[in-house]
């Protein structure tokens, strides 16, 4: 059977998160979601508590960007939670924090949240909701027209055993092409920073890259890149989680009742991003401006947009496909995910908010 998945695990991130193990809580995700939904009510009203809240300054992270810029966070938190945010670039960085209990929650793609889940044995996190779906892509020099034209090539990925780099190398094997870790094989792969990806394209230095957006759109307009693969394509009807809200489970069972608000205002949030996208635009890109001190062009941002689906719903078969995907490629053992989500809490403010329920595995 090919195979039609995502990368999940970043193996350099694997020694790290294995000397947490002893510092989680529960195993049981349904246990830790149905604890946090019934004692929420006995939660007191003015109960102090601060969230740290993590997400990178990445579109792909739109929901969170909206969110604190335009203070929906904050406000579904009310005056008793004291909001706190980190951002990270890398998803192995906010998976330390979460573990080192300096961080909460935290967008974050799926090869992290999969790599923690595994490594503390099912106990260190949740995944309490999904955030975007979509907008990865294998882009490539304007010549290559197909898999065939790539043996001998350099294409550049995110990160080694990243979600994009084992995606990129699970449709190289399908089609009989060969890419070990160190480089060597059919086709080199490049792990490298996304923004070197971009300089060494227009040098002409690597052939292509599958990386996410908005770095797919800036070699396309920057570099005169093109489409060869759409991640879409690969996915029953096009869905497959990019972004998703990820919390300790500790955190969850001891607040559930600040967990929930988090919920509304991801909702929330996700609801503003669909219904006001020039709007939407323009607050994501301004809180990267704040982050990073360097604005984006608005016309990356408005093409990148198009490209990603800002929903509720985790996707989860998408996330034990991409699980399987690492292991087919050698980079992770196989490993059954369905006590990674705790969903009820997330279903009870759909649920309010007029919204179909959401379901994990």
């Amino acid at each position: 059977m090919p195979v039609r998945c995502r990368a999940v695990v970043s193996v350099l991130g694997l020694v790290a998160l294995a000397m947490v193990t002893c510092s989680c809580a529960s195993d049981d995700g349904r246990a830790a979601a149905n604890e946090g939904a019934s004692t929420s009510s006995s939660r007191a009203a003015s109960e102090k508590v601060t969230l740290r809240l993590g997400y990178f300054p990445n579109v792909t992270h739109a929901t969170a960007l909206v969110g604190v810029e335009k203070g929906i966070f904050a406000r579904a938190l009310g005056p008793d939670v004291k909001l706190e945010t980190q951002t990270f670039n890398a998803g192995p960085r906010a998976v330390e924090a979460l573990f080192s209990d300096s961080l909460d929650a935290t967008y974050i793609g799926p090869n992290p949240a999969v790599n923690a889940y595994v490594k503390s044995k099912g106990a260190a996190v949740r995944i309490i909701s999904g955030a975007t779906s979509g907008g990865a892509f294998l882009v490539v020099r304007p010549d290559i027209n197909g898999s065939d034209d790539l043996r001998g090539t350099t294409l550049a990925t995110p990160q080694l055993g990243g979600t994009q780099d084992v995606a990129l190398r699970a449709w190289l094997k399908e089609r009989g092409l060969r890419a070990d870790t160190s480089g060597g094989g059919d086709v080199s792969i490049r792990p490298q920073e996304n923004a070197q990806t971009l300089d060494a394209f227009k040098t002409k230095s690597i052939a292509g890259a599958w990386v996410p957006e908005p770095w797919a759109t800036r070699l396309i307009q920057e570099g005169g890149a093109k489409v060869l693969v759409d991640e879409r394509d690969l996915w029953p009807q096009g869905a497959y989680v990019t972004t998703q809200l990820i919390v300790r489970t500790k955190f969850l069972t001891d607040h559930p009742e600040v967990v929930k608000r988090l919920l509304q205002g991801q909702v929330e949030a996700n609801a503003f991003v669909n219904a006001e996208q020039a709007e939407a635009q323009k607050l994501a890109n301004d809180q990267i401006e704040k982050i990073t001190q360097k604005r984006m062009s608005d016309a990356v941002i408005a093409a990148s947009w198009k490209n990603l689906t800002f929903t509720n719903d985790p996707i989860a078969g998408s996330l034990q496909g991409s699980a399987d995907a690492a292991a087919a490629v050698g980079l992770l053992d196989r490993v059954d995910l369905k006590g990674i989500y705790a969903l009820d809490l997330l279903n009870e403010v759909l649920a309010a908010a007029g919204q179909p329920e959401v379901h994990g595995l």
